[in-house]
């Protein structure tokens, strides 16, 4: 009895301060597996080939017949415009009839070139698709080692195969 009673007070203080503490412990693996993925790799390559490529030029060559056709254009406009007016409206219609010509006379000029046949030019150019070889392979990832403590799983994953898994224990009160 007089050790309860010499006890007692020290739990209670125990009790009512609380507190913890904690130590190390090395477990051992039981188990090992290395954990993989597959990663694929891609290697880039070019195929290439020779192509016979078609130019269309529709660039205008004959610009120079462009300011001929508005001089006779302005010419025939203006002589019809003097013999179509009236007395006091010869002058305005020569006037216009020679803008009017000079007008009809360029386009007509930008109309006949267009008419011309574009020039068909082929060229051989270097034409490259860019393809991929496609690899699979697999890769370690880490090791899943296992332990047991106290009837509880300890799982821990690392770099390398592990001997031991290192424990910290903490009780608290």
């Amino acid at each position: 009895m007089k050790k309860i009673v010499l006890l007692l007070p020290v739990f209670t203080a125990v009790s009512l301060l609380g507190g913890s503490f904690s130590w190390q412990e090395r477990v051992e693996v039981v188990k090992r597996r290395p954990i993989y993925r597959n990663i694929t790799i891609r290697t880039p390559y070019q195929e290439c080939r020779i192509e016979r490529v078609k130019v269309i030029n529709n660039v205008r060559q004959n610009n120079a017949n462009e300011p001929v056709s508005a001089a006779l254009g302005a010419a025939a406009g203006g002589i019809l415009g003097n013999t179509i007016g009236r007395k006091d409206g010869k002058s305005i219609a020569t006037i216009g009839g020679a803008v009017l010509g000079a007008f009809v006379g360029t386009n007509m000029a930008k109309n006949a070139n267009s008419q011309q046949q574009p020039r068909v030019s082929y060229h051989k150019e270097r034409i490259c698709d860019t393809h991929y070889n496609e690899k699979v392979q697999r890769q370690l990832v880490h090791y899943r080692n296992i332990a047991w403590y106290r009837g509880h799983k300890i799982v821990k994953n690392s770099q390398r195969p592990l001997q031991w898994i290192n424990l910290r224990v903490t009780v608290s009160y």
